[in-house]
């Protein structure tokens, strides 16, 4: 009775092997796949190349304790002189170390604790955590008066805030820079690189009224400026292409097409005085263009 109740036919025994088989492989494959080994934290935090390539290096502090959390050490440091390396230490995140080196390299200083306080990102408990361990080095602190009650006539050394100039003192538009322009009361940083773009697109300034073809241009600035000994960059109307003579800002798309195809029928311009009869090229408009164009 007992070899009965087991008896299987061949085939049913090949069958079952078969089957035995197969969950054996599924449970071999389940073993070698689950003994993968996860990589410590603390390793992925050091290394700040593999951080980058999973695109973390804007997010997690590249310093770790063994269970994952972040690990900040604590010692003294200028923000003024202190590396990317001692930055990341303290537990700032590689957008905040960016945003410090951007901030000297536009000539930011750091003068007292406080300016530190200022970093987008940092909350007011980290501030308090860092505030015991900045040391500000006397080369960048403010300088005093040298007598009580006087007044302060130094330059200060910061872009943010530069001296303004006073009349009679005027800029020349031709040989300034954004730094110097921002020394006119009413110019900053935004107007400052608009002056110079625009003289640029110009070829040079020939008058100091053309700052009124800027938009919102304060206009009260103007009597600051000054236009001496005016040389500016000309540019051939037979030689340009339709959209290059576009580009200058005396030059609208219109009046360009008017270019090229007089060029195409009559051939060569002489002078401006050769487009004077086109509805596009009144008398203000010609007279704008004389000291920028050469044929």
């Amino acid at each position: 009775m007992f070899k009965e109740f087991f008896y299987m036919r061949k085939s049913d025994r090949q069958v079952l092997l078969f089957l035995l088989a197969v969950g054996a492989v599924a449970v071999l494959v389940l073993l070698l796949t689950g003994q993968r080994e996860a990589t410590p934290l603390a390793d992925v935090g050091t290394d700040s190349t593999r951080l980058a390539a999973d695109g973390y290096a804007d997010r997690q502090p590249l310093y770790y304790r063994q269970d994952g959390t972040a690990s900040p050490e604590r010692f003294a440091f200028d923000p003024n002189t202190a590396d990317s390396t001692q930055l990341l230490r303290l537990g700032l995140r590689p957008w905040q170390v960016r945003n410090i080196y951007k901030y000297r390299a536009r000539g930011g200083v750091y003068r007292h604790k406080e300016d530190f306080a200022r970093l987008y990102g940092l909350t007011v408990q980290e501030y308090r955590e860092l505030e015991p361990y900045i040391r500000i080095s006397p080369d960048y602190s403010m300088p005093a008066a040298t007598l009580v009650g006087e007044a302060e006539h130094h330059e200060r050394d910061t872009l943010k805030y530069p001296v303004k100039v006073e009349v009679p003192q005027s800029v020349n538009l031709n040989t300034t820079d954004t730094m110097l322009l921002r020394k006119v009361p009413g110019i900053g940083t935004a107007f400052a690189r608009r002056i110079i773009s625009y003289g640029q697109r110009l070829g040079g300034y020939v008058s100091t009224e053309q700052l009124r073809e800027i938009e919102d241009f304060p206009v009260e600035a103007i009597s600051y400026f000054t236009v001496n000994r005016p040389a500016t960059h000309r540019i051939n109307l037979n030689q340009l292409t339709l959209n290059q003579l576009q580009r200058h800002p005396y030059i609208n798309f219109h009046q360009a097409k008017v270019i090229i195809e007089y060029r195409r029928l009559r051939g060569p311009l002489q002078s401006l005085q050769d487009l004077r009869l086109h509805r596009d090229f009144p008398d203000d408009a010609i007279r704008r263009l004389e000291p920028y164009v050469e044929f």
